[in-house]
């Protein structure tokens, strides 16, 4: 008996040291030498430039770069590197209207199909070059971005990094779906909250279930005869801009009229998303407090091709032609403007859409590649993680073909997805 404790006890000492052993060996790092023909670095254009990643970061950028004998060597000759690009208003739990009806996919389709849904949205999205997405509420699926996030987080499924906003915050009577009868209570397309006390825990709550933002509709189409009005008053979106910057976070603001938007960016939300009606004085307005426009350019002319426009055949509607007026305004105004389509109204993986009308609308190709990285990243609060070619920074990094700075269509012709180090797409 004395003789098989001890063997025992030799053996359990043999493992313990053992398995320390393993835990405290330490692990090779994991090198790779990028080499295309120029860089953009998010600024700027770096001819001849190289990239050397070092596990998960950016090691060291420059010309003629000395790689460690472990590190594997990628040739992109022909190619432009460029940071991940960022998505700045994303839905992955939509899906394009013109095959589902946003009312239909609230109420009709399944959390299961939407969750699964949003989990080829995203992959789709990353290999696309869309590194990163501000994915702005997931319009009746509840808090499954969050678990959606956390699973992409763990690498179960592939997918983009997210910023979430969770459910988005409504007035009473507000938002949708609304076809159904009026005594009939359905499950609506965003949280509804009222008041001081209301918002107020409202926003906490978001907070505490995993939001990384807050997102507010401003205004909302419930005026008479259907149009665009304001729903909170100034006070109650200083309100919900005042407990959410007391943890750290920003508020967006959905708003599309001008009386919304001036009320959103006296309360001093970071971002205005759509603000299809502003007028020049109400992006200097913007300009003046630091709010920045999110024109979604793309959403609007999808919109317009499913009521029947035939794009590039037929004149451009009303609609299609106000955009371009206000877009044309705000670039006059030196408001900040960053890159997002609101995909989802739109297919996921056709990011770049929106990426081709801002330059279509007027911007430099050169000038929309720094709105969907360094801009981007700046204004959404993570540009010290993400959205520049520097060491330092994680590695998320993509090559396209040819010069995007000359052709702002060469973002589609993705040859490389790299996300925090570990490639996706070769």
């Amino acid at each position: 008996m004395l003789k098989f404790l001890y063997l025992s006890l030799l053996c359990f000492t043999f493992l313990v040291h053992t398995s320390l052993l393993f835990a405290q060996a330490p692990t090779q790092d994991s090198y790779y030498l990028l080499k295309p023909d120029r860089v953009f670095d998010g600024e700027q254009l770096q001819e001849g430039w190289q990239v050397m990643v070092k596990n998960n970061k950016i090691e060291a950028v420059g010309r003629n770069l000395t790689a460690p004998a472990t590190a594997q060597v990628i040739e992109l000759s022909g190619t432009t590197l460029l940071p991940g690009l960022i998505e700045g208003h994303s839905h992955l739990f939509l899906h394009p209207y013109n095959e589902t009806p946003w009312n239909d996919q609230v109420l009709k389709e399944s959390r299961v199909e939407r969750v699964a849904r949003a989990t080829v949205h995203a992959q789709n999205t990353l290999l696309a070059g869309f590194t990163t997405v501000r994915d702005l509420g997931t319009e009746g699926a509840g808090y499954d971005d969050v678990g959606l996030k956390a699973s992409i987080d763990k690498g179960i499924v592939p997918g983009p990094r997210m910023l979430i906003a969770t459910e988005a915050i409504v007035t009473t009577g507000s938002y949708g779906p609304k076809e159904l009868s009026y005594d009939i209570e359905t499950p609506l397309g965003a949280a509804v909250a009222d008041g001081m006390d209301g918002l107020t825990r409202e926003v906490r709550k978001q907070i505490g279930k995993g939001a990384d933002l807050i997102k507010v509709y401003a205004d909302y189409r419930w005026g008479l005869h259907g149009t665009a009005q304001p729903t909170f008053t100034v006070d109650e979106l200083k309100k919900i801009v005042e407990v959410a910057s007391s943890s750290g976070r920003p508020v967006v603001a959905h708003a599309s009229t001008v009386e919304g938007m001036r009320r959103a960016t006296l309360a001093g939300v970071s971002t205005i998303e759509h603000g299809d009606e502003a007028t020049p004085e109400i992006f200097r307005l913007m300009k003046k407090h630091n709010v920045a426009l999110c024109p979604t350019l793309a959403a609007g002319d999808a919109i317009s091709q499913y009521r029947g426009w035939q794009k590039g055949i037929a004149q451009e509607p009303d609609r299609v032609k106000a955009k371009r007026k206000s877009f044309r305004a705000a670039l006059d105004s030196g408001v900040t403007i960053v890159m997002g389509g609101d995909v989802g109204v739109f297919t996921h993986g056709d990011n770049a859409r929106e990426m081709e009308m801002m330059v279509d609308y007027g911007m430099k190709p050169i000038e929309v590649l720094r709105a969907a990285t360094s801009l981007n990243a700046d204004v959404f609060g993570i540009g010290d993680i993400v959205g520049r070619i520097k060491p330092g920074l994680l590695a998320d990094i993509i090559a396209v073909e040819g010069n995007p700075a000359k052709s702002i269509a060469q973002v589609r012709q993705v040859r490389l997805v790299m996300k925090d180090g570990s490639i996706y797409k070769k």
